[in-house]
């Protein structure tokens, strides 16, 4: 399941775990104070297989293969 940020007024940034297919909350879950989701600014996705930039930019010197 993703992790969400949201930022309080009263308890400042906290993180909270949904399912993709809940509703942002709209209250705090400490102060009931009303809250704002934030949107995630480095989300570490790295893409590995055949045909992703990752795997084919490395040099032929990095092959391990046997000829």
């Amino acid at each position: 399941m993703p992790v969400y940020e949201y930022k309080c007024p009263n308890c400042g940034h906290f993180e909270l775990k949904q399912s993709i297919k809940d509703d942002p909350i709209s209250n705090c879950p400490t102060c009931d104070a009303q809250v704002q989701r934030l949107i995630s600014k480095n989300v570490g996705i790295i893409f590995k297989g055949s045909g992703f930039y990752i795997n084919d930019s490395r040099s032929d010197s990095t092959d391990t293969s046997a000829s």
